[in-house]
């Protein structure tokens, strides 16, 4: 298993357009560097009425399927 951390914020508007399905991707950059392109159903728990913002990590299975998604802060 793979782990990546990043940090993650959308603003209100920007999550209204993942919801009305103009957007289906959230493309965040993990601490290492790399970019990483996530459906934006993974993230929409830890949506609120101001939009996303928090501090993730990201759990991969060794074939790079997802495991998990879990707010840390």
């Amino acid at each position: 298993m793979r782990r990546y951390f990043f940090n993650a914020s959308l603003s209100a508007e920007q999550c209204y357009g993942y919801y009305r399905g103009d957007i289906k991707y959230v493309v965040v950059t993990a601490d290492n560097g790399e970019r990483i392109q996530l459906q934006f159903r993974h993230f929409q728990r830890y949506v609120d009425m101001n939009g996303l913002r928090g501090r993730f990590r990201l759990t991969l299975a060794d074939n790079d399927s997802f495991v998990a998604l879990e707010k840390i802060n």
